[in-house]
Protein backbone atom coordinates (compact mmCIF):
# COMPACT_ATOMS: atom_id res chain seq x y z
CA UNK A 1 0.00 0.00 0.00
CA UNK A 2 1.36 3.42 -0.99
CA UNK A 3 2.36 6.04 1.56
CA UNK A 4 -0.30 8.44 0.26
CA UNK A 5 -3.08 5.94 0.92
CA UNK A 6 -1.74 5.28 4.40
CA UNK A 7 -1.70 9.01 5.05
CA UNK A 8 -5.30 9.37 3.90
CA UNK A 9 -6.46 6.40 5.98
CA UNK A 10 -4.81 7.88 9.05
CA UNK A 11 -6.32 11.31 8.44
CA UNK A 12 -9.74 9.72 7.84
CA UNK A 13 -9.73 8.70 11.50
CA UNK A 14 -9.69 12.38 12.50
CA UNK A 15 -12.76 13.43 10.48
CA UNK A 16 -15.89 13.61 12.63
CA UNK A 17 -18.03 13.61 9.47
CA UNK A 18 -16.68 10.22 8.37
CA UNK A 19 -18.17 7.12 10.00
CA UNK A 20 -16.26 3.87 9.51
CA UNK A 21 -18.36 1.09 11.06
CA UNK A 22 -16.70 -2.09 12.21
CA UNK A 23 -18.12 -5.28 10.70
CA UNK A 24 -19.66 -6.29 14.02
CA UNK A 25 -21.58 -2.98 14.07
CA UNK A 26 -23.44 -3.64 10.81
CA UNK A 27 -23.39 -7.40 10.20
CA UNK A 28 -26.55 -8.96 11.60
CA UNK A 29 -27.19 -6.03 13.93
CA UNK A 30 -28.12 -2.34 13.93
CA UNK A 31 -25.54 0.43 13.97
CA UNK A 32 -25.80 2.80 16.97
CA UNK A 33 -26.67 5.71 14.66
CA UNK A 34 -29.58 3.90 13.03
CA UNK A 35 -32.67 6.05 13.53
CA UNK A 36 -30.58 8.75 15.18
CA UNK A 37 -28.71 10.40 12.29
CA UNK A 38 -30.61 13.66 12.54
CA UNK A 39 -30.29 13.85 16.31
CA UNK A 40 -26.73 12.61 16.82
CA UNK A 41 -24.88 13.49 13.61
CA UNK A 42 -26.59 16.56 12.16
CA UNK A 43 -28.34 17.88 15.29
CA UNK A 44 -31.49 18.73 13.37
CA UNK A 45 -34.57 17.09 11.86
CA UNK A 46 -33.92 18.07 8.24
CA UNK A 47 -34.49 15.52 5.44
CA UNK A 48 -31.66 13.05 4.83
CA UNK A 49 -30.42 12.31 1.30
CA UNK A 50 -28.07 9.42 0.48
CA UNK A 51 -25.58 9.05 -2.35
CA UNK A 52 -24.64 5.43 -2.91
CA UNK A 53 -21.21 4.63 -4.33
CA UNK A 54 -20.26 8.27 -3.84
CA UNK A 55 -16.57 7.87 -4.68
CA UNK A 56 -14.75 11.11 -3.84
CA UNK A 57 -17.99 12.68 -2.63
CA UNK A 58 -18.23 15.33 -5.32
CA UNK A 59 -21.98 14.99 -5.82
CA UNK A 60 -22.64 14.78 -2.09
CA UNK A 61 -20.67 17.98 -1.50
CA UNK A 62 -22.29 19.83 -4.41
CA UNK A 63 -25.80 18.87 -3.29
CA UNK A 64 -25.05 19.89 0.29
CA UNK A 65 -23.82 23.30 -0.85
CA UNK A 66 -26.93 23.79 -2.97
CA UNK A 67 -29.39 22.62 -0.30
CA UNK A 68 -28.16 23.69 3.16
CA UNK A 69 -31.55 22.81 4.71
CA UNK A 70 -31.06 19.12 3.90
CA UNK A 71 -28.56 16.61 5.24
CA UNK A 72 -26.44 14.54 2.86
CA UNK A 73 -24.65 11.25 3.44
CA UNK A 74 -22.28 9.70 0.91
CA UNK A 75 -21.56 5.98 1.11
CA UNK A 76 -18.60 4.16 -0.41
CA UNK A 77 -16.26 1.33 0.56
CA UNK A 78 -13.07 3.02 -0.66
CA UNK A 79 -11.47 5.00 2.15
CA UNK A 80 -8.90 6.72 -0.09
CA UNK A 81 -11.73 8.11 -2.23
CA UNK A 82 -13.87 9.20 0.71
CA UNK A 83 -10.91 11.10 2.10
CA UNK A 84 -11.35 13.88 -0.47
CA UNK A 85 -15.01 14.53 0.35
CA UNK A 86 -14.52 14.22 4.10
CA UNK A 87 -11.51 16.55 3.94
CA UNK A 88 -13.46 19.17 1.99
CA UNK A 89 -16.45 19.00 4.34
CA UNK A 90 -14.15 19.33 7.34
CA UNK A 91 -12.05 22.21 6.01
CA UNK A 92 -15.13 24.11 4.86
CA UNK A 93 -17.10 23.38 8.03
CA UNK A 94 -20.11 21.79 6.33
CA UNK A 95 -22.48 20.64 9.09
CA UNK A 96 -24.95 18.97 6.70
CA UNK A 97 -22.47 16.47 5.23
CA UNK A 98 -21.45 13.02 6.42
CA UNK A 99 -19.79 10.02 4.84
CA UNK A 100 -19.94 6.33 5.69
CA UNK A 101 -17.27 3.85 4.70
CA UNK A 102 -19.13 0.58 4.27
CA UNK A 103 -20.65 -1.77 1.72
CA UNK A 104 -24.12 -0.96 0.42
CA UNK A 105 -25.09 -4.53 1.34
CA UNK A 106 -25.10 -3.42 5.00
CA UNK A 107 -27.31 -0.38 4.44
CA UNK A 108 -30.35 -1.79 6.26
CA UNK A 109 -28.31 -1.83 9.45
CA UNK A 110 -27.64 1.90 9.18
CA UNK A 111 -31.04 3.50 8.61
CA UNK A 112 -34.46 3.11 10.21
CA UNK A 113 -37.87 3.07 8.56
CA UNK A 114 -38.66 6.39 6.87
CA UNK A 115 -35.32 7.92 7.89
CA UNK A 116 -34.19 8.74 4.33
CA UNK A 117 -36.04 11.04 1.93
CA UNK A 118 -34.02 10.56 -1.29
CA UNK A 119 -31.38 8.27 -2.76
CA UNK A 120 -28.91 9.20 -5.50
CA UNK A 121 -27.07 6.48 -7.43
CA UNK A 122 -24.41 8.21 -9.50
CA UNK A 123 -22.24 6.35 -12.01
CA UNK A 124 -22.39 3.01 -10.26
CA UNK A 125 -20.72 -0.03 -11.80
CA UNK A 126 -23.36 -1.43 -14.22
CA UNK A 127 -22.23 -4.98 -13.42
CA UNK A 128 -22.82 -6.14 -16.98
CA UNK A 129 -22.24 -9.82 -16.14
CA UNK A 130 -23.49 -9.80 -12.54
CA UNK A 131 -26.97 -8.23 -12.48
CA UNK A 132 -27.57 -9.17 -8.83
CA UNK A 133 -24.78 -6.75 -7.89
CA UNK A 134 -26.39 -3.81 -9.65
CA UNK A 135 -27.44 -1.14 -7.17
CA UNK A 136 -30.88 -1.10 -8.82
CA UNK A 137 -31.42 -4.87 -8.69
CA UNK A 138 -34.49 -5.96 -6.65
CA UNK A 139 -32.14 -7.28 -3.97
CA UNK A 140 -30.98 -3.71 -3.34
CA UNK A 141 -34.29 -1.97 -3.99
CA UNK A 142 -35.90 -4.19 -1.35
CA UNK A 143 -33.29 -2.92 1.11
CA UNK A 144 -33.84 0.71 0.19
CA UNK A 145 -37.58 0.69 0.60
CA UNK A 146 -37.24 -0.47 4.19
CA UNK A 147 -35.87 2.96 5.14
CA UNK A 148 -36.92 5.27 2.27
CA UNK A 149 -39.84 7.57 3.09
CA UNK A 150 -43.17 6.61 1.49
CA UNK A 151 -42.90 9.57 -0.91
CA UNK A 152 -39.13 9.18 -1.31
CA UNK A 153 -37.39 9.30 -4.68
CA UNK A 154 -34.54 7.26 -6.15
CA UNK A 155 -32.38 9.10 -8.70
CA UNK A 156 -30.18 7.19 -11.14
CA UNK A 157 -27.58 9.13 -13.11
CA UNK A 158 -25.29 6.98 -15.23
CA UNK A 159 -23.19 6.73 -18.36
CA UNK A 160 -24.37 3.12 -18.82
CA UNK A 161 -27.40 2.87 -21.07
CA UNK A 162 -27.59 -0.80 -20.15
CA UNK A 163 -28.07 0.07 -16.47
CA UNK A 164 -30.46 2.89 -17.35
CA UNK A 165 -32.77 0.76 -19.50
CA UNK A 166 -32.57 -2.23 -17.17
CA UNK A 167 -33.72 -0.03 -14.29
CA UNK A 168 -36.43 1.60 -16.39
CA UNK A 169 -37.85 -1.79 -17.38
CA UNK A 170 -37.59 -3.02 -13.79
CA UNK A 171 -39.55 -0.01 -12.52
CA UNK A 172 -42.23 -0.47 -15.15
CA UNK A 173 -42.72 -4.21 -14.65
CA UNK A 174 -43.04 -3.68 -10.89
CA UNK A 175 -45.59 -0.87 -11.29
CA UNK A 176 -43.35 1.70 -9.65
CA UNK A 177 -43.92 5.35 -10.45
CA UNK A 178 -41.34 6.65 -12.95
CA UNK A 179 -41.12 10.39 -12.47
CA UNK A 180 -38.56 11.14 -15.17
CA UNK A 181 -36.22 9.39 -17.59
CA UNK A 182 -33.89 10.69 -20.28
CA UNK A 183 -31.33 8.96 -22.51
CA UNK A 184 -29.11 12.01 -22.95
CA UNK A 185 -29.59 14.83 -20.43
CA UNK A 186 -27.00 17.14 -22.02
CA UNK A 187 -27.92 16.50 -25.62
CA UNK A 188 -31.63 17.01 -24.90
CA UNK A 189 -31.18 20.06 -22.69
CA UNK A 190 -32.56 18.21 -19.65
CA UNK A 191 -29.40 18.90 -17.61
CA UNK A 192 -30.71 21.60 -15.33
CA UNK A 193 -28.80 23.22 -12.46
CA UNK A 194 -29.17 20.05 -10.38
CA UNK A 195 -28.38 17.43 -13.02
CA UNK A 196 -25.48 19.40 -14.48
CA UNK A 197 -23.38 18.82 -11.35
CA UNK A 198 -20.40 16.89 -12.74
CA UNK A 199 -18.19 14.37 -11.00
CA UNK A 200 -14.64 13.63 -12.14
CA UNK A 201 -15.78 10.52 -14.03
CA UNK A 202 -18.76 12.26 -15.60
CA UNK A 203 -16.53 14.98 -17.02
CA UNK A 204 -14.32 12.24 -18.45
CA UNK A 205 -17.28 10.47 -20.09
CA UNK A 206 -18.57 13.71 -21.59
CA UNK A 207 -15.15 14.55 -23.01
CA UNK A 208 -15.30 11.23 -24.88
CA UNK A 209 -18.81 11.90 -26.20
CA UNK A 210 -20.54 9.39 -23.92
CA UNK A 211 -24.17 10.43 -23.24
CA UNK A 212 -25.29 10.74 -19.61
CA UNK A 213 -28.68 9.26 -18.72
CA UNK A 214 -31.04 10.02 -15.84
CA UNK A 215 -34.17 8.62 -14.30
CA UNK A 216 -36.14 9.19 -11.11
CA UNK A 217 -38.65 6.78 -9.60
CA UNK A 218 -40.48 5.87 -6.42
CA UNK A 219 -40.42 2.54 -4.59
CA UNK A 220 -44.17 2.80 -4.11
CA UNK A 221 -45.14 -0.82 -4.78
CA UNK A 222 -45.20 -2.90 -1.59
CA UNK A 223 -45.39 -6.21 -3.45
CA UNK A 224 -42.27 -8.40 -3.79
CA UNK A 225 -40.06 -6.95 -6.52
CA UNK A 226 -38.94 -9.06 -9.45
CA UNK A 227 -36.55 -8.66 -12.34
CA UNK A 228 -37.92 -7.56 -15.71
CA UNK A 229 -38.40 -10.03 -18.52
CA UNK A 230 -35.73 -8.14 -20.37
CA UNK A 231 -33.00 -9.39 -22.66
CA UNK A 232 -29.80 -7.41 -22.37
CA UNK A 233 -28.12 -9.29 -25.24
CA UNK A 234 -29.28 -6.79 -27.87
CA UNK A 235 -27.62 -4.06 -25.81
CA UNK A 236 -24.39 -6.03 -25.70
CA UNK A 237 -24.52 -6.40 -29.47
CA UNK A 238 -25.53 -2.81 -30.13
CA UNK A 239 -23.13 -1.12 -27.75
CA UNK A 240 -19.42 -1.49 -27.59
CA UNK A 241 -17.72 -1.73 -24.24
CA UNK A 242 -15.37 1.01 -23.16
CA UNK A 243 -13.07 0.76 -20.19
CA UNK A 244 -13.88 3.43 -17.66
CA UNK A 245 -11.22 5.42 -15.87
CA UNK A 246 -12.07 3.70 -12.59
CA UNK A 247 -11.76 0.18 -13.97
CA UNK A 248 -15.51 -0.30 -14.42
CA UNK A 249 -17.17 -0.53 -17.79
CA UNK A 250 -19.30 1.86 -19.79
CA UNK A 251 -21.68 1.09 -22.65
CA UNK A 252 -21.76 3.36 -25.64
CA UNK A 253 -23.35 3.29 -29.07
CA UNK A 254 -21.11 2.09 -31.86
Amino acid sequence: MGKDKLRKFKENETFSCLIQPRTEEVFGTYHPLRGRWGESMFHNSNPIVLELGCGKGEYTIALALKYPQRNFIGIDIKGARLWKGAKYATVHNMPNVAFIRTRVEFIESLFAEGEVSEIWITFADPQERKPKKRLTHPLFLNRYRKFLASDGVVHLKTDSRLLHHYTLELAKCNDMTVLDHNDDIYGSGRADELLSIKTFYEASFLSRGIPITYMAFRLDNAAPLHEPDWDQEPYEQKYKTLTRADGHMSSQLE
